[in-house]
């Protein structure tokens, strides 16, 4: 009979052993920080979100950056395959992807405000509107990735501007494009571009929307942060920084300056975040951000 107790605590005490073990690895598992933030490559959308991932990082945070094509990033935060991004240019421009997974995603609100989109040209071309266009830069708009939204409206523009009857429109990407223009600046050439700002062309060059009198453009827009269903519950920390996430054009300016220098970007985010930790501890809750 003695025996049989002593078999029966151990056994007892065997079970209790194993539920403390799974439970601590369960614990494990439901603390475990990552978080996948997805974005375009273009200039603005690398510097904020190598920024945002960077304090994430700071606080403990096993990050991902992932870039995507424009309409794919949508795609992935609405079915969940990514936590969040910081590059939705609204009212108008991303208005279509928020129309259609406004109910599988969470609009966190403005990050920046007064950025703006457009035709853009060298200051030196006397031209100043979409309507007087005639047959500058060979009839041709060089233009940025193929599923921007930028890119569909100035493939249709000649629905608004029938003087843009013909005309072609290069897609390529935020890098090449920025190259085109350089080089074009350089040798003094005629070029015309989807533009948008802040960008640190406007900086480096003296450029110039052109007028849109039809208002295909749209006018003044801000970038917006979105999160995936569910991220609050799942990583309230990310959430909240996400949520908190705001500056300013000449914050964003000078990441991507740095960048066009030739610093990486992520060098460049840790170099913003160092020179503004005021700034970054109002997106965390207790203030580390380094």
């Amino acid at each position: 009979m003695r025996y049989s107790k002593v078999w029966k605590i151990g056994f007892v005490f065997s079970c209790l052993l194993l539920l403390a073990a799974c439970g601590s690895a369960d614990a494990g598992t439901k603390d475990k920080k990552e978080i996948n933030l997805a974005y375009v490559e273009w200039d603005t959308e690398v510097a904020s979100t190598h920024v945002v991932g960077q304090v994430l990082e700071n606080l403990g945070y096993d990050v991902t950056l992932t870039p995507l094509d424009n309409g794919i990033m949508w795609e992935a935060l609405a079915n969940g395959e990514v936590d969040g991004m910081v590059s939705a240019w609204l009212p108008q421009t991303h208005a279509p992807q928020v129309e259609k997974y406004k109910d599988k995603i969470e609009n966190l609100g403005e990050n920046l405000t007064g950025a703006k989109i457009g035709l853009v040209v060298p200051s030196y071309m006397d031209v100043n509107s979409i309507e007087d266009l005639t047959t500058q830069a060979n009839k041709t708009i060089t233009g940025i990735e193929p599923g921007a939204n930028m890119m569909a409206t100035t493939e249709n523009a000649y629905k608004e501007y029938p003087n843009l009857e013909g005309w072609n429109v290069l897609t390529s990407s935020a890098g090449a494009m920025t190259a085109a223009l350089s080089q074009a600046i350089s040798n003094h050439d005629e070029i015309i571009i989807t533009g948008w700002s802040p960008h640190w062309i406007f900086n480096a060059y003296d450029l110039k929307y052109l007028e849109d009198p039809k208002g295909l453009y749209g006018t003044e827009e801000y970038i917006g942060t979105f999160a995936r269903k569910g991220l609050k519950e799942d990583a309230s920390e990310a959430y909240d920084v996400l949520d908190r996430f705001y500056w300013t054009a000449e914050d964003i300016e000078s990441v991507m300056f740095d960048i066009m220098e030739g610093m990486s970007a992520t060098e460049a985010a840790k170099k913003w975040i160092n020179d503004n930790q005021d700034k970054v501890a109002d997106w965390t809750k207790d203030g580390k951000s380094s």
